[in-house]
């Protein structure tokens, strides 16, 4: 209690009743105080905090902005680092504090961090604590941090491959910021923008997602940002690419490399390059070009592992259009769909590869495996929106199942 606390802080101190009431108390009233018989006002309060060299906050049991603050700075670190118990470490260390965060800035990330830590460990009851800051950074006008956490829920449900559900929250929660927050930064709209669009493109709704995508980026023009810019090109063109825009995919590779080029963005480049490679494959047929660039690649130690994957897969496609069906195949084993992929046409890039590899085996004769491989990848397309790869996933199996079972 208030006096418990006031009491122990005194004899901390080493002061006595008369010292710490000075001119401000008499110490008949400290005494009453200090027993939980009285309650101090604002200014006696305030005196008694004076004395013992605290911050009031911290005698009504409360935490102060000044031990908040250093307790931020230790999660922030912690949130920033990749190791195997960051998010057990960070929920040990702001447990404790959970229940006094009830205002500004510090209160509020800290209930950020502790939600998205007990959703990385599959913690129940992150969603509380989101909401409690969301409503806090709603009461301090973040709008960027708020956004954040609309983006967080939204992507949720993606992880859990909802789309419909992950563009609805989106939707609900960017309408909900508009209507409390006055104004939204370019770079909070950029990755609103960003996110809707790839969510339009994850249900199927094309003509939504260019629409969203190609505002955003005249958005980007108008103001001179580019926050977000190299991802909508990519998204752009792979979208072109699934749709066989030719046009559209010839503008967004040449936007993509530009900005490659100019922002020496690595994965830009490879994206692009990438693209060009699937091009090569599927629509010009142009397969040994096609392994020149695979192999340049592939021949790099330091490539990402996701972007490595899609390199093989295309070398296996490359190696299927030149016949090579025992060696195309090894490829394909050597990849393992990637557990952060989650877009579907990302996981559609890695679904691909079981209608390839049933092909291989077809021309190889082994009916009963080019079966099995590819009614893998019509069951692995099921539950994704209609697609050429999906189409071509259906085509496969069909004409293997034709194969096996005559009419």
């Amino acid at each position: 209690m208030l006096g418990d606390r006031i009491r122990k802080l005194r004899k901390q101190k080493k002061l006595t009743l008369e010292a710490l009431a000075g001119q401000g108390l008499t110490k008949g009233m400290l005494s009453l105080i200090e027993n939980n018989k009285a309650k101090p006002s604002m200014e006696s309060l305030a005196h008694i905090a004076e004395g013992l060299g605290v911050d009031v906050t911290e005698l009504l049991g409360e935490i102060s902005t000044q031990e908040l603050r250093a307790i931020l700075e230790k999660a922030e670190k912690l949130y920033n680092e990749k190791s195997d118990d960051q998010y057990k470490e960070l929920l040990t260390l702001i447990e404790p504090y959970i229940e006094k965060l009830t205002q500004g800035y510090e209160s509020a990330r800290l209930l950020d961090i502790f939600s998205r830590s007990l959703y990385k460990e599959k913690l129940a009851g992150w969603e509380e604590f989101a909401d409690r800051a969301a409503i806090i950074y709603d009461e301090i006008n973040l709008t960027a941090n708020r956004a954040q956490i609309a983006i967080f829920r939204a992507m949720v449900k993606f992880i859990q491959h909802d789309y419909a559900g992950s563009l609805d929250i989106l939707v609900s929660e960017r309408k909900e910021i508009h209507s409390k927050h006055v104004y939204m930064d370019h770079m909070t709209r950029m990755d609103f923008d960003y996110h809707e669009a790839i969510l339009h493109f994850a249900i199927g709704d094309n003509e939504a997602a260019s629409a969203v995508m190609e505002k955003a980026i005249q958005f980007s023009k108008e103001q001179r940002i580019f926050y977000r810019i190299n991802d909508l090109y990519r998204l752009g063109a792979g979208q072109a690419l699934m749709f066989k825009d030719e046009e559209k995919l010839e503008l967004y590779l040449r936007k993509l490399k530009q900005y490659g080029e100019f922002a020496d963005d690595l994965l830009s480049i490879l994206v692009h390059d990438l693209i060009i490679v699937m091009s090569l494959n599927t629509v010009k047929k142009q397969y040994t070009y096609a392994l020149e660039i695979i192999d340049t690649y592939l021949a790099e130690p330091t490539m990402e592992e996701v972007v490595k994957d899609l390199y093989q897969i295309e070398k296996g496609k490359a190696l299927y259009g030149l016949g090579e069906f025992p060696e195309a195949i090894s490829y394909f084993n050597e990849v393992e769909t990637s557990t952060t992929t989650h877009h579907p046409f990302d996981l559609s890039l890695y679904y691909v590869r079981y209608s390839y590899k049933a092909l291989c085996h077809q021309e190889l004769g082994e009916i009963e495996e080019a079966l099995q491989a590819a009614q893998i990848a019509v069951e692995k397309f099921e539950a994704l929106p209609d697609t050429p790869f999906k189409e071509f996933a259906t085509e496969t199996y069909t004409a293997i199942l034709a194969q096996v079972n005559p009419q």
